[in-house]
């Protein structure tokens, strides 16, 4: 079987959002690559229920290679990130906090350090029906720079060097929609500047080196 392993990386992380509750409705789309090809989930195929053989090759071109199925709508969208950035996987579904933020904001402001793990500020794509190539368009711009974007009305998408940091990056964009609308909800949230996201970043690379210079008690 054509690309076994991103095959059962796809459908494992469909299965893993379905269990989260990522993926209401039983939608959305993953897609994991190996050089110039690959799988992705298939249509018409609950996540929960997706198995390795349901999930199609294609190449970077969009044929379909290999497959009993045909690719999901969004393939479109995933060809379109996978061309333009070397990523390894690209995970998409409809969390509620993210659909909650798309649907308002043209970006989810840093509210919470961990945003500088997704590159700091997540644009919102602008809005175009699922499946279109403008939707395509526009989630690539969004991803410039960073690896999570919000799809206007429909959602969030993540991407990673394979298919588990990508599922986790999804998992922190969720969390962090969901932060937004808590804070949302208790005032105007403080928003981190580009230097205190870049020292957090620098912390991350850095790890623990001792403790800072500090005033004593």
């Amino acid at each position: 079987m054509l690309l076994e392993q991103e095959r059962r990386d796809a459908s494992r992380t469909a299965r893993r959002l379905a269990a989260e509750g990522l993926a209401h409705g039983g939608s959305g789309t993953v897609s994991v690559r190996s050089g110039d090809l690959i799988a992705v989930t298939p249509a018409g195929v609950p996540l929960d229920r997706v198995e390795p053989a349901d999930c199609p090759v294609l190449s970077l071109e969009g044929g379909v290679l290999d497959g009993r199925r045909s690719p999901a709508a969004d393939t479109t969208l995933h060809i379109a990130v996978h061309r333009c950035t070397p990523v390894g996987a690209l995970v998409q579904a409809p969390g509620e906090h993210a659909a909650a933020v798309s649907a308002v904001l043209s970006e989810l402001p840093p509210v919470h350090q961990a945003a500088a793990r997704l590159g700091g500020a997540v644009p919102v794509a602008g809005y175009a029906p699922y499946g279109s190539g403008d939707l395509a368009d526009q989630a690539v711009k969004a991803f410039k720079g960073r690896s999570a974007a919000l799809l206007a009305c429909l959602g969030g998408a993540a991407t990673g060097e394979d298919a588990d940091r990508a599922y986790e990056n999804m998992r922190l964009l969720e969390w962090l929609c969901g932060v937004y609308t808590r804070s949302r909800a208790l005032g105007a949230p403080r928003v981190l500047s580009e230097d205190e996201l870049a020292e957090v970043r620098r912390r991350d690379e850095q790890g623990w080196a001792g403790p800072d210079p500090f005033l004593p008690c």
